[in-house]
């Protein structure tokens, strides 16, 4: 389910502190109903997590179509992406939340781990569209459990960022979150059942 922006900004999010210049283009509630201590196994998750490879034929269309788009005009060519035509969030992490991510390359995500806390991941990704940050946390749903919740925040690479952001805002809302929100939900379903067996 899509969110107002204010459910992500009330927060205490350190990605407060970390990415104040971004702008919030989506913010969503994630089907993953759990307990207070679940959110490791929400990261898991994340990171195994690869809409390309779903069994959604149209999402894997467009994410084929947007990568076969991105090598003929070159958006994502070496010089494009973090440490060349933007500099790494990394830099203005503070100490306390640097080398927090275990195994940073270890993910089916295109983006980069930044940091993890108890209950907040952030990761980033950068072309010649825009520089993005995929943020994850885990709150409480007010009815005694706890779910996921994503942010995706996005500084655009001027008006060619702008015009690229505002063409795919409909494939987003209707098309692609929503798939891979079902699917995420079964992969969540699945992972907590054999979780459960495990413990009987």
């Amino acid at each position: 389910m899509r969110l107002p922006d204010s459910a992500h900004t009330s927060r205490p999010w350190r990605i407060h502190e970390i990415a104040p210049d971004f702008r919030i283009e989506d913010v969503w509630a994630l089907p993953t109903p759990g307990e207070a201590d679940d959110f490791p196994q929400l990261i898991e998750l994340a990171r195994s997590f690869d809409p390309e490879q779903g069994s959604s034929r149209v999402v894997r269309g467009l994410f084929a179509l947007r990568w076969k788009l991105g090598g003929i005009l070159g958006w994502d060519d070496e010089g494009s992406g973090l440490g060349t035509r933007v500099p790494t969030l990394r830099d203005r992490l503070p100490e306390d939340l640097r080398d927090t991510v275990p195994d940073p390359e270890r993910t089916a995500l295109p983006f980069t781990p930044l940091y993890l806390t108890e209950n907040e991941f952030a990761g980033e990704i950068a072309n010649r569209t825009m520089h993005g940050v995929a943020h994850l946390g885990w709150v409480d749903d007010g009815d005694g459990g706890y779910r996921g919740q994503m942010a995706v925040l996005v500084k655009r690479n001027g008006a060619f960022g702008s015009a690229y952001m505002a063409a795919i805002a409909p494939f987003r809302h209707l098309i692609v979150y929503p798939r891979m929100m079902s699917e995420f939900e079964s992969a969540w379903q699945e992972r907590q059942r054999k979780r459960g067996e495990a413990l009987v």
